[in-house]
């Protein structure tokens, strides 16, 4: 069942993770009326349709995840990469058309993070017409990106991260929930992406997150991550990472750069 996982998701599990194949998966085992995971991992595998695959995999990725998660990045993001980014843009060809910012987050779970990119947006520029603005949220798990699709948050989710005047301003509360306003929501796609998998036809992108998430691949498959995720890049373009996450020794075409608390990576010359 590990070996399948990871066939799957890229995620390795080894001996000491039986637990959480154990403990994910158990709900699964239950609707499909399995007796064991031996039993469990033979109707996934034989399934034409491939919706216990994609059961599988909602269950056994993370989705630990909040609005404004560690801060850091997205200090980093509205005080240097942003304007020096906009900078370039404004001496470039664009001249009087609007000056494109194109970010993907990587593994964005339920949304939380590339909304958080889109409010720093906003926040930043104020007036957004003069800007061609593309963000894109993929993430392996259909559940999860149904839900960032969505944009509406229980309470538990929407005070992660989130101060009061951030809720009052960015959401409108429906009951018990708080969905996010349509300026907000207008400005993100979402799409199934698995990192494992091509990235053909998914563009270049001026800002890449992908944070917390490699920490679950083998060397060789972080490696091979990141050196498509290189592929999808301006040549002059910022990716950001996990702050316990490293590409020293591993991408070498990648500078590594600090600014205050946060590192961040660029392609070298």
């Amino acid at each position: 069942m590990a070996q399948y996982v990871y066939s799957l998701s890229g995620i390795r599990l080894d001996d000491s993770k039986k637990y959480l194949i154990e403990t994910r998966l158990a709900d699964l085992l239950q609707e499909t009326g399995s007796a064991s995971y031996n039993e469990l991992y033979f109707k996934v595998r034989s399934d034409p349709t491939k919706a216990l695959q994609r059961k599988m995999v909602d269950a056994m990725t993370i989705k630990e995840t909040s609005f404004f998660r560690d801060s850091s990045p997205f200090e980093l993001l509205q005080h240097k990469i942003l304007p020096d980014l906009i900078d370039k843009r404004n001496q470039s060809k664009f001249g009087a058309a609007p000056v494109p910012i194109r970010i993907w987050s990587a593994a964005c779970s339920t949304g939380q993070e590339i909304y958080s990119i889109a409010i720093t947006l906003k926040e930043l520029l104020i007036d957004l017409k003069g800007y061609n603005i593309r963000l894109l949220g993929t993430d392996i798990s259909d559940a999860a990106v149904a839900h960032a699709s969505r944009g509406i948050y229980n309470k538990i989710e929407i005070e992660r991260g989130l101060t009061p005047d951030k809720i009052n301003k960015y959401f409108t509360k429906i009951g018990d929930t708080w969905k996010v306003h349509d300026e907000i929501r207008a400005m993100a796609t979402f799409s199934t992406l698995n990192l494992m998998a091509s990235f053909a036809g998914i563009g270049k992108f001026d800002i890449v997150f992908c944070r917390n998430v490699a920490i679950y691949f083998t060397e060789a498959d972080k490696i091979a991550v990141f050196n498509k995720i290189a592929t999808a890049m301006e040549h002059d373009g910022y990716l950001v990472i996990g702050s316990t996450e490293s590409l020293s020794g591993l991408c070498p075409q990648f500078d590594s750069k600090r600014y205050l608390r946060s590192v961040f990576y660029q392609l070298k010359d």
